[in-house]
């Protein structure tokens, strides 16, 4: 006898699973090695995080000037896709947009786009992009938050988005709802304000969330010069005669090439 529609249906989706699945596994290996070299680069890294069509695609495409796929649906970033963005103090960095989260994200779910949740807990800095014109904005950003901790990302600095404020009938309420979330800044990804403010915040926690020094840099050592200029931030700097002296902060993963300098 004839296969039934049911049938049918149940050997499609079936199909349909097993190439998701190859996919996700070819995307894994992909983002490992990608990650590999973005750490040879020793470039900080930006997860843009949020509940589903929060406007993280959109915001990735307002700072960084980019055409990443902008859709009103669950899981359509599923290779997180990453931008380089100069901030305003001329430092680089790479923000990561990644798969939008859902309330209560079924386990199952947690390990199949392991791929893309691991970019966020590799992560400098999380940037928690909020739709603030829903209704349950607070509950969506507790949903996420709760999120992070089942996948134990709880230590990463965290700045929020209360996005699309362009949408809101009486703009000036976002005053009374800034305080209801972390380190949050009101933006619109849609037409830009609040941008500029956003990443100078943005460079202001990746600034505190690096380590303090003092180091005497032969003027040989140009290299090193160069990279607290590149990934690091200046406070002050004194050139000497044979060295130079240079007051700043570095990331940590970069304190142990400057110790035989570090007075």
């Amino acid at each position: 006898p004839g296969e039934t529609q049911l049938e049918v249906d149940r050997r499609d989706i079936r199909r349909r699973i097993a190439h998701l699945r190859r996919q996700l596994v070819k995307v894994r290996a992909h983002r490992s090695r990608y990650r590999e070299r973005r750490r040879r680069a020793e470039i900080p890294t930006i997860a843009l995080v949020g509940y589903t069509n929060s406007g993280k695609s959109t915001l990735l495409n307002r700072i960084a000037n980019s055409n990443v796929l902008v859709a009103d649906k669950l899981f359509a970033t599923l290779d997180p896709t990453t931008r380089k963005v100069d901030l305003p103090k001329g430092r680089q960095a790479l923000f990561t947009d990644t798969v939008g989260f859902i309330q209560k994200l079924p386990t199952t779910l947690v390990a199949a786009f392991r791929a893309t949740l691991e970019e966020i807990g590799e992560a400098d800095l999380l940037l928690h992009v909020v739709d603030i014109t829903h209704p349950n904005a607070v509950a969506q950003a507790k949903s996420v938050l709760a999120t992070l901790e089942d996948i134990e990302v709880t230590d990463v600095p965290m700045v929020t988005a209360l996005n699309k404020i362009d949408l809101l009938t009486n703009p000036q309420s976002i005053v009374y709802r800034v305080d209801e979330f972390e380190r949050a800044v009101p933006i619109s990804a849609l037409t830009g304000d609040g941008i500029p403010t956003l990443l100078t915040i943005i460079e202001q926690e990746l600034f505190n969330a690096m380590s303090p020094l003092i180091v005497h840099l032969p003027y040989k050592e140009g290299r090193l010069i160069n990279l607290i200029h590149e990934q690091g931030m200046i406070e002050n700097i004194q050139h000497g005669q044979n060295a130079v002296i240079i007051e700043g902060r570095v990331p940590d993963r970069l304190l142990n090439q400057f110790i035989e300098y570090i007075n």
